[in-house]
């Protein structure tokens, strides 16, 4: 029953891609503060292998500071209209920068801008405040390229477990699951 769990959540992740409506890449992102008081968000996946899942964020945000103080994460991908789940569990690094500022420049330019205006996660006094601090991005980057904030960049959940789940009638489901055990994976079945 051993399969690389990398070539299943390529089969999968194909697959959604075909079939899910919208973001088929939107994943859930749990973190932990450092008191312990647990927070979970959509993220969008970027990247992904062998070496772990990747998404890119403000780093002076919330997320990003939980990652800081408590470097691991859980990943869940649902894929409603397949009727399956993936769930990643693992430690969690930064980015380089040199990969950081490739998929920058990838991203279009409101975005970009976007990065540069918002202080995410932080009190906003209302939306004219951001739109006002958009506009000034604009007018400081007019005419040329919009570089990578110093502040903005990627972090990469590399699994240590990866849970397939799979609906089953009568909620008889379907669960795989490996686990890292050094260089390899040890694979197993759950109970649903």
């Amino acid at each position: 029953m051993t399969e690389d769990p990398f070539a299943l959540f390529d089969a999968w992740y194909r697959e959604a891609r075909t079939t899910e409506i919208n973001d088929s890449n939107a994943m859930a992102l749990a973190t932990v503060s450092a008191d312990g008081q647990p927070s979970v968000r959509m993220v969008l996946l970027k990247g992904h292998g062998a070496e772990g899942f990747t998404f890119y964020t403000n780093r002076e945000g919330r997320k990003a500071g939980e990652l800081e103080a408590t470097p691991r994460a859980a990943l869940l991908f649902h894929w409603k209209s397949l009727r399956r789940q993936i769930r990643i569990e693992g430690p969690v690094s930064r980015v380089a920068d040199a990969e950081s500022d490739a998929y920058f420049a990838s991203r279009s330019r409101d975005s970009q801008l976007g990065a540069w205006a918002s202080d995410q996660s932080r009190p906003l006094p209302d939306r004219a405040t951001f739109e006002a601090r958009f506009a000034e991005m604009q007018a400081r980057f007019d005419g040329g390229d919009v570089p990578r904030p110093p502040h903005w960049g990627g972090y990469r959940v590399t699994p240590e477990r990866i849970e397939f789940w799979m609906d089953r009638e009568h909620r008889l489901h379907e669960r795989r699951v490996f686990v890292r055990n050094g260089e390899s994976w040890d694979e197993g079945l759950l109970y649903p």
